[in-house]
């Protein structure tokens, strides 16, 4: 049932939103360094690859430059129109397409990158991979401000993303798959949405009992 939800809601969304998408492929085409699309290898169901499409918002070179496959806040390697793009969201719609081709749901575990993944515990990396990753998910939401944590930290971005954030990500992806249905599939895309519009909101009033989370994040 939700892989039809995720195929009817991707293509409606797709429809809706092409007044959108079509003039920032323009814009993307003739601004920065004129690529209108990255793709980006991220582990997926059974543990295996995939190539994630988002709207390209920074340098193409960025994965080899400062942080690598961790971004912060203010980070230089994102382009100028690229911050308006992440900070609405709108670089992640063309994962619509993923979606479609089965590679993703609408809600799931937010696919990461092969390094970050290997953060993961053996536990939660075969709990994860038992399902699709999502467009949305706990993670995401409840990481809205990932970028700005990691700035404030105090630490390298790589250790803190290691040390902290990959851990309780791991743990709430793991209550997300003990607790999956569509009751709980619909209430994390109107979360989604609610965090993009306001990103201090408290989810965990809005979640009962997930991972509680811990003060260093």
């Amino acid at each position: 049932m939700m892989r039809l939800c995720d195929v009817v809601l991707s293509l409606f969304a797709i429809v809706v939103l092409l007044p959108l998408l079509v003039p920032v492929v323009i814009i993307l085409k003739l601004t920065g360094e004129h690529h209108v699309f990255y793709i980006q290898e991220r582990i997926g169901i059974g543990g295996k690859p995939f190539g994630l499409l988002k709207f390209a918002t920074m340098l193409e070179d960025s994965p080899n430059i400062g942080t690598g496959d961790i971004t912060i806040r203010n980070d230089p390697r994102v382009l100028p129109f690229g911050r308006i793009l992440r900070k609405t969201k709108i670089n992640e719609l063309p994962q619509l397409i993923n979606v479609l081709k089965g590679d993703m749901s609408i809600i799931g575990p937010r696919p990461l990158t092969p390094k970050n993944f290997n953060y993961y515990s053996d536990k939660v990396k075969d709990v994860v991979s038992r399902i699709r990753p999502g467009l949305s998910g706990i993670g995401s939401i409840v990481f809205c401000d990932e970028e700005t944590m990691i700035a404030n930290s105090g630490m390298s971005p790589q250790e803190f993303y290691r040390q902290c954030i990959s851990s309780y990500k791991g743990d709430l992806e793991v209550w997300y798959y003990r607790n999956r249905g569509l009751i709980l599939y619909f209430k994390l895309i109107i979360l989604t949405i609610l965090v993009v519009i306001r990103p201090s909101i408290d989810v965990h009033k809005y979640l009962k009992g997930i991972p509680s989370r811990p003060d260093i994040v």
